[in-house]
């Protein structure tokens, strides 16, 4: 999978624009609140259909303009393609080859992304929120349909919520209960899933950058699953069949505080590192190792089962590593031949990553002009 061509119209700040990206490394510099976070928040909602950074589709629309259009064309299996997606303040519209796309399956088509930002690096020192969204980015990498799933639980969560708060009767917020756990069971499974495939690459990959005697792990189990069920082996009917139960059980607490109290949205991932929490014990550069290790084992979990790398975007993380683990990163940027987007504020932090084919451009108030170098 390679990009070859990437277009933006009316999104943020950024000037009308195509670009052609270096089959390896496009750098961009500029300083802060120049667009350089737009430039990537572009191609990773081309890539996803999800905003990077932003809280809302709405505010990726340039102001005062009706919509927002990102457009790439890719070489995927030897044919090419062109997606591209409109965002409205009402929500947004995926094409394929100016076709209005049927489905997630026919719009992804092949194509991934791994993206890699400064939020990132406060993931294990964070709260739970933050770590179920880097989670469930890592399992939407290998499940385009996590999307879809996800959504379709949140709407049903919302509305069991919206119910609780109204104090409505029993009866009503029951018939909620089956869908509900459904929904969730299938999450479980598929945050199960990722965890399996990643957890032993991550371990292995923190050796490599972190140099530490301590050994690091990543382990996922639902708040407040309840006993007599073992999560790592129970089906997905299992699982939805206890997720039910325990909602019945927690139902009278639920009316009380008026939110759903068990269920995906309620989990945390557990990082130890020698056993301890990482969030109380990792030091800050010990911290940024654990995620640095978690992005390599999804990059390779991702070349190994689709058989070529992701696109791999990294906005500005190189002023927020220490040198070693930045000469860590790069190295690793340079040595694994994936097709690289990355930003910065000083070109001299990414050098070790760009080669004789790089592209450099520079970024100024929304204007991106090449730069020879």
């Amino acid at each position: 999978m390679k990009l070859l061509s990437l277009s933006y119209e009316r999104f943020r700040n950024l000037e009308p624009i195509s670009l052609e990206p270096s089959p390896h490394a496009t750098i961009a510099v500029g300083e802060n609140g120049q667009g350089k976070t737009n430039l990537l928040e572009g191609l990773y909602l081309l890539a996803t259909l999800k905003p990077l950074r932003a809280n809302k589709l709405s505010e990726l629309i340039r102001f005062g303009e009706p919509s927002a259009k990102v457009t790439g064309r890719f070489l995927i299996a030897g044919a090419e393609r062109e997606i591209s997606v409109e965002v409205i303040p009402g929500g947004r519209t995926a094409f394929v080859d100016g076709k209005r796309a049927h489905s997630l399956d026919a719009y992804f088509g092949g194509v991934s992304v791994v993206a890699f930002t400064p939020d990132d690096l406060a993931v294990v020192k964070g709260g739970p929120d933050g770590r179920r969204a880097f989670l469930d980015r890592s399992v939407f990498n290998v499940v385009p349909g996590y999307l879809d799933e996800s959504r379709e639980y949140g709407r049903a969560l919302k509305s069991r919520n919206k119910l609780l708060k109204d104090r409505a009767p029993m009866s009503h917020l029951q018939a909620w209960d089956a869908t509900l756990a459904k929904l969730g069971a299938r999450l479980w499974v598929r945050r199960r899933g990722l965890m399996v495939s990643l957890v032993e690459r991550a371990r292995a990959a923190f050796q490599r950058i972190g140099r530490s005697p301590l050994e690091a792990q990543w382990s996922y189990e639902p708040a407040h699953l309840g006993e007599g069920i073992v999560f790592g082996t129970a089906s997905e009917a299992e699982l939805a069949a206890q997720m039910l139960g325990r909602l019945d059980a927690r139902l009278t607490r639920d009316v009380e505080r008026g939110f759903t109290s068990v269920g995906p949205h309620a989990d945390d991932v557990d990082i130890t590192l020698g056993e301890k929490p990482a969030r109380a014990y990792a030091s800050q550069g010990q911290s940024r190792a654990l995620v640095l290790a978690w992005k390599v084992a999804e990059i390779e979990n991702l070349q190994q089962q689709n058989g070529f790398l992701p696109l791999l975007l990294l906005d500005d993380v190189s002023s927020e590593l220490d040198p070693e683990r930045n000469a860590f990163l790069m190295g690793y940027l340079a040595d694994s031949g994936a097709q690289t987007l990355l930003t910065t504020t000083d070109a001299a932090l990414v050098t070790r990553a760009a080669g004789a084919d790089t592209k450099w451009y520079r970024v100024h108030a929304g204007r991106i002009s090449p730069e020879h170098r």
